[in-house]
């Protein structure tokens, strides 16, 4: 057990997300700025010399093999010349479908985790280019600092933001990436801005199809906004609430929890190092 390694899968948030054109492959090109949460998964990794790979934690909806985890570890596997195995034990916090980026992160988790484990020493840009194999936001989990991204979001450098208390909300639902991108009144040319403009405020591009395909994420919003500004993460569906005041931030959570007892609500504060990295070192 003394090889036991246990490390945090933090939560992101995207503080904005403009969407600013469409590829020919589907995918959107993006404009958004990524920060950490002190809040998150915990994954435990137990290494084995008979070449099994096993995650120890069923996540509903998702097969084992499915599973960006495992995906993850057999990814380098494949990379390995040794019999090179592990037990892993996922404590699952992040809900599914969130726009937290809970599975992204926990792949990233895991890829950082098995290299030091498993001695390969394939460096951070090798890392990210195989967590950009698994999802689009792996690789700012891999790199580990608040960041402007664009591209799909893997075109990443630092961002200076702010460190305010989130009160975040997952009001009980998904929705489906594929649905709310391919929905016919989503907004897709939103003009480019810079990082610097960025940092002054921007909107989630998302959030209005979100909306219409999930009211009650509507209703989170509208909540939120009677204590400060509020906006929905990533495509949904957790929506968040900045606060300087760690105490009223608090506040608003009993509140919350007090008149929408079916959500799901958390304080935690925003981090521009995440906290898998400090854990790291």
């Amino acid at each position: 057990m003394n090889n036991a390694l246990i490390l945090p899968a933090p939560a992101k948030l995207n503080r904005m997300l403009h969407i600013t054109g469409r590829r020919a492959d589907g995918y959107h090109e993006l404009q958004t700025l990524f920060q950490f949460l002190e809040y998150g998964d915990t994954l435990h990794f137990l290494p084995r010399s008979d070449g099994q790979t096993r995650l120890h934690t069923e996540v509903a909806g998702i097969g084992h093999d499915d599973n960006l985890i495992v995906r993850a570890a057999r990814r380098l596997q494949s990379l390995s010349e040794r019999s090179c195995g592990v037990d892993i034990t996922l404590e699952k916090r992040l809900p599914q479908g969130g726009g937290l980026g809970g599975g992204s992160s926990d792949a990233a988790t895991t890829l950082l985790a098995l290299d030091r484990l498993w001695h390969l020493d394939l460096g951070e840009d090798r890392l990210a280019a195989i967590g950009l194999e698994l999802g689009a936001d792996v690789p700012v989990f891999i790199r580990g600092f608040a960041a402007w991204g664009e591209g799909i979001g893997e075109r990443l450098q630092p961002a200076p933001l702010d460190r305010p208390w989130f009160v975040v909300i997952h009001p009980g639902v998904s929705v489906s990436t594929g649905a709310l991108f391919n929905h016919p009144e989503l907004t897709r040319q939103t003009p480019s801005i810079s990082m610097a403009r960025a940092l002054q405020g921007g909107h989630n591009d998302c959030e209005q199809v979100a909306r219409s395909l999930q009211p009650c994420i509507g209703e989170a919003i509208d909540w939120l906004k009677h204590f400060g500004s509020a906006m929905m993460t990533g495509t949904g569906s957790c929506v968040f609430c900045p606060l300087s005041d760690r105490e009223k931030a608090l506040r608003i959570m009993q509140a919350t929890d007090r008149k929408y007892p079916q959500w799901q609500t958390f304080v935690a504060q925003g981090c521009n190092i995440s906290p898998l990295h400090a854990a790291l070192k």
